[in-house]
């Protein structure tokens, strides 16, 4: 049993919908305090746009909590391993939205993370452009003829389709590749859909003898995304269904949940918290990372549940190496913070070989990572524990 540090933060909030194709799976909350501006080290650099810049594209609100409609806020990483006194010989592109008024300040917390894991690992030269999809197939391009080995972008998945048949060195898309989209064998894909994180609770729980799980959710896109993925992954292993309970419940569930030999959540912390009183004692709560919190509820002790190594596993050495950020970012924003960490790693990796499904593997912060025969990277996630701190937080 895993004690939840301090540290432990919260869920990733991938709210929207599949629906909206053209959004982005990640919503970024108004920080606590004011970001600071970003300075540029001496291992990233921009290059020009290939073409005169077009007039800006009006961008799609998320569905649930828009991003402000500010300039996008940057961030800056502690850098501390000073920059290699040798220019790095292998030059990674990044194709990231920085100057989009919904998806820019997503772009630049991946930005912060990639700078820090460079100014760390201190392996390559990081060559920024940004991703405007009036023009994005040359600047990518521009891009490959500037000497980029490897590509990672872009970020959303317009900008994806734009250039997935187009792609002519190794490229990492930091979202999901849309079912259906014709790629490019180069183009591969890290993101952090919850989807996967649902599927992978499903073998934790086979793992632990659980034949009759009961599923509780809620009317939130987030909550019906995680349970659909858990039933049909479910149902897939073992040809059966588990029943499905709406959250709050309309009438006592005693019979159903008498029933049960485990439930799987998908909910916020205070909903977990409420549903969790109503449990009979004993029947083992299983949840993904969205259950996560800075300070756990004492309601939710024994809840088991997966996230990042980020948050869960400070102290080990893949995940020490990297500084924290120093601005204070919200759950959310710091899980991209963590992305762009291993979208840097992984991109070193796919200059050096050939990105084979099932060999390309990387034990990244943000979880043990392996190329699948989709040619997206599956996340497996740590387990731990929910258990309230020495002072009852």
């Amino acid at each position: 049993m895993q004690k939840l540090a301090p540290l432990v933060v919260g869920a990733l909030v991938a709210w929207l919908n599949l629906a909206h194709a053209q959004e982005p799976d990640y919503i970024i909350q108004s920080n606590a305090v004011p970001l600071n501006p970003q300075s540029v080290p001496q291992w990233a650099r921009s290059v020009p746009a290939p073409q005169p810049t077009p007039q800006p594209q009006p961008q799609p609100q998320p569905a649930s909590a828009p991003v402000p409609a500010s300039a996008p806020v940057q961030v800056s990483a502690p850098a501390t391993t000073a920059a290699p006194a040798v220019k790095p010989s292998l030059k990674i592109g990044v194709l990231l939205p920085t100057g989009s008024a919904d998806f820019g300040e997503a772009a630049q917390v991946v930005r912060a993370g990639m700078d820090a894991a460079a100014a760390t690992d201190g392996q390559a030269e990081l060559v920024y452009v940004d991703e405007v999809q009036a023009d994005l197939l040359a600047r990518y391009r521009a891009l490959v003829a500037s000497g980029a080995r490897v590509v990672v972008g872009p970020l959303t998945r317009p900008g994806i389709s734009a250039i997935a048949t187009h792609v002519t060195v190794p490229t990492l898309a930091l979202n999901a590749i849309e079912p259906g989209l014709k790629t490019s064998p180069r183009l591969l894909s890290l993101s952090l859909l919850v989807e996967g994180e649902a599927r992978q609770i499903v073998r934790i729980m086979q793992d632990d003898g659980r034949a009759k799980p009961l599923v509780v959710s809620t009317a939130d896109p987030l909550s019906r995304r995680l349970s659909q993925a858990f039933v049909d992954e479910w149902t897939k292993r073992t040809g059966t269904t588990p029943a499905v309970l709406a959250w709050p419940f309309s009438a006592p569930m005693t019979d159903t949940l008498a029933q049960a030999d485990a439930v799987f959540i998908a909910m916020t912390p205070p909903e977990a918290a409420a549903l969790k009183a109503a449990l009979p004692q004993g029947l083992s709560v299983y949840a993904t990372s969205q259950l996560s919190t800075r300070k756990p509820d004492p309601a939710l002790a024994g809840i088991r549940y997966i996230d990042m190594p980020w948050f869960l596993m400070p102290g080990q050495d893949q995940v020490k190496r990297y500084p924290r950020p120093t601005a204070a970012l919200t759950m959310q924003t710091e899980r991209l913070y963590a992305l762009g960490i291993d979208a840097y790693r992984l991109a070193v990796l796919m200059a050096n070989g050939k990105p084979t499904p099932g060999a390309l593997k990387l034990s990244g912060v943000t979880g043990d990572l392996k190329l699948g025969a989709d040619r997206q990277f599956e996340r497996v996630l740590p387990l731990a524990v929910m258990m309230p701190d020495n002072n009852g937080q």
